[in-house]
């Protein structure tokens, strides 16, 4: 055989690897998993609580599955549900989530918003999200409906934490909760949620679509139990490897370890160490509409049971 014939052979082959390694990842996208995770936060003797993390849903109308995934999930019973953003990838999507959440929006919940539930998608190279950040944000494309989204969230009874401080009777506890607009575009306005968080109350989380650390300093800081945040798709495109898959990027500036699941803040901190906190990254249930590949990594929503602290 000629080299190339060689050529020819390898490029086929490599071809081929690429259209098998998409078509998996095209599947995994659509393989919806439920986390379950236990977060010793509450005061001794309290019975445990369920909280549902749901983020970067990016539901488009025509997501049948996927909605028909999230109806399945208030039968988890939870007692609080928190939406950390990105629930939208499409101007006429807001029904289609109300209509998919169902009986959630009965139980007691809160939420902030993430950069895609105020602007349109557009078809990008996914493979920008490898490279540091220019600063550069995508905001020139049409908004979405995200106050109608907050009205019927907030008409439902959730809390709209946007640059807010709240509180929440979640059974016969007291949450106090701070949350901000999307870090990642720089709406997070930190000033008004700045203080102590509340002594008085059983359980103090803070709450962001993306975890920068300027947030999660200040969370810990100031004394909240846990934070909660999304947008990290957990990497989305992640190398399979021995012992678990290694993430490449988390689109912000956490460390690529602590993309998604159940860490500490700062990373080498300890439960009950001043000035540190529980933080759970949720690796989302959805991808940009126009590229949707999720590699080593599933789409994912979180039931979080929260258990009195040893």
């Amino acid at each position: 055989m000629r080299p190339t014939g060689y050529l020819t052979s390898a490029l086929g082959a490599s071809t081929a690897a690429g259209a098998a390694v998409t078509a998996y990842a095209a599947w995994e996208a659509r393989r919806y998993t439920l986390r379950r995770v236990e977060v010793p936060l509450l005061p001794a003797g309290a019975r445990p609580l369920r909280v549902l993390h749901l983020s970067d849903i990016h539901l488009t109308p025509g997501q049948r599955r996927k909605q028909a995934w999230l109806r399945e999930l208030a039968a988890l019973e939870p007692d609080l549900v928190v939406d950390t953003g990105d629930n939208l990838a499409h101007r006429h999507a807001v029904g289609p989530l109300v209509d998919a959440l169902g009986p959630l929006l009965d139980v007691p919940g809160v939420f902030v918003h993430g950069s895609n539930d105020y602007f349109e998608p557009g078809l990008r190279n996914p493979l920008r999200y490898l490279l540091p950040d220019d600063g550069r944000r995508h905001v020139s494309t049409p908004q979405l409906p995200w106050r109608e989204l907050s009205r019927r969230f907030v008409d439902a009874g959730w809390l709209d934490l946007t640059n807010r401080r709240a509180t929440l009777a979640v059974d016969d506890l007291r949450f106090a909760f701070a949350g901000v607009d999307d870090p990642h575009l720089g709406y997070d306005r930190l000033d008004d949620v700045a203080g102590a968080a509340d002594a008085a109350a059983d359980v103090r989380l803070g709450v962001a679509h993306a975890p920068y650390l300027r947030v999660l300093d200040q969370y810990a800081a100031d004394g909240y139990d846990a934070v909660i945040a999304g947008h990290t798709h957990g990497g989305q495109v992640c190398l399979p490897w021995p012992g678990g898959a290694r993430t490449l990027t988390t689109n912000c500036d956490l460390d690529p370890a602590r993309a998604k699941g159940l860490h500490r803040h700062p990373a080498d901190s300890r439960p009950g160490e001043p000035g540190s906190t529980w933080l759970h990254v949720s690796a989302g249930l959805g991808t940009n509409p126009y590229v949707r590949l999720r590699l080593a990594c599933r789409p994912e929503a979180t039931l979080l049971t929260l258990t009195p602290r040893a």
